[in-house]
C-alpha cells in the first residue's frame, strides 16, 4: 500500500527546525494541503545561510508559526509532521487515493475508535450527515497514524500516544472540513452520474422502440395520414388565397 521513493532524501533532513519552518511556511493557507498541488522542494538542510535568512522573517509571523506548530510535533529532537498530506511526496498512487477517499476502512474499525477520538460526542443524537462527517474524521485519524508510524518506525508507544493526543486537539476540525468537502463532492458526482445514466437510458429506449418492426408497421399508416392531411391543408389554403374576387359595380337607381 505504501511505497517510499527510492533514493529519496532522509526524513531527518526535512526535520531540521529552520528547514521545516521555511518549507511548511510556503504552503497554502488551507489547514490541509491537497495532494497534487505544486509545493516547493524540501529544503535539504537548515544550516544553509540562505535558509536561515529566508526563515528569519517567517519565524516572526505568528500565523505561520501557529500553523507549523499545529502540523508538527517535536519528539526526541525530531520534528514529526501531523498533517498526513505533508508526506504525499513519498506516496504511490494507491496510497494517495486510499488517504483522500473516505470509506476505505471497514465500519467496525471506525465504530470501535469513535470514543477514542470523540469521547465527548453522543453519537445517537447526531444526524446522518454529522455522523458521516465524524466517522470520516475518525478514519482520517486512523489513516494518519498508520502513515506516521510507517514513515517514522522509530517512534515508541508513548511517543505515538503523545502524538495522537496533539492530533486530537489540532487536526479534528481540519479533518472534519476535509471529509465534509469530500462527501459533498462525491454526492455531486453521484448525482451527475445518475443524470447521465438516465439520459442514456432514455435515448436507448427511444432508439429500441423506433427500431422495432412492430413500431415501424404502426407508424407507417400514421405517417401517411399526417402527410396527406398536411398536403390537403396546404392545397386548400393556397386555393383560397389565390381565388379572384369579382365585385359588381354599384347601380344607382334614378327617381
Amino acid at each position: 500500500m505504501i511505497e517510499c521513493v527510492p533514493g529519496g532524501r532522509d526524513h531527518r533532513d526535512l526535520a531540521v527546525a529552520r528547514g521545516a519552518t521555511a518549507w511548511v511556511a510556503h504552503l497554502e493557507s488551507a489547514a490541509l494541503v491537497k495532494p497534487g498541488n505544486a509545493l516547493p522542494a524540501p529544503i535539504p538542510s537548515g544550516t544553509d545561510r540562505r535558509v536561515v535568512a529566508s526563515s528569519a522573517p517567517l519565524q516572526q509571523n505568528p500565523q505561520l508559526q501557529r500553523r507549523l506548530q499545529q502540523d508538527s510535533i517535536e519528539l526526541a529532537g525530531k520534528t514529526i509532521y501531523l498533517n498526513p498530506f505533508l508526506y504525499w511526496r513519498r506516496f504511490d498512487a494507491n496510497t494517495d487515493r486510499w488517504l483522500r477517499e473516505p470509506g476505505q476502512l471497514n465500519e467496525d474499525q471506525i465504530s470501535t475508535n469513535r470514543v477514542r477520538f470523540y469521547p465527548e460526542v453522543v453519537w445517537d443524537s447526531l444526524s446522518d450527515e454529522e455522523r458521516a462527517i465524524k466517522d470520516g474524521s475518525v478514519e482520517m485519524f486512523l489513516k494518519s497514524l498508520e502513515l506516521i508510524s510507517t514513515f517514522n518506525p522509530e517512534l515508541t508507544a508513548g511517543q505515538l500516544l503523545e502524538l495522537e493526543r496533539k492530533m486530537a486537539v489540532t487536526k479534528k476540525k481540519a479533518f472534519e472540513h476535509w471529509v465534509g468537502k469530500s462527501l459533498r463532492r462525491r454526492s455531486q458526482e453521484e448525482k451527475a452520474e445518475k443524470r447521465r445514466f438516465s439520459r442514456q437510458r432514455w435515448v436507448r429506449e427511444w432508439r429500441e422502440w423506433l427500431a422495432d418492426p412492430t413500431t415501424g408497421r404502426a407508424l407507417l399508416p400514421l405517417t401517411g395520414l399526417i402527410l396527406t392531411a398536411g398536403f390537403l391543408g396546404w392545397h386548400l389554403g393556397s386555393q383560397q388565397f389565390c381565388r379572384e374576387l369579382i365585385l359588381q359595380p354599384g347601380v344607382q337607381r334614378s327617381r
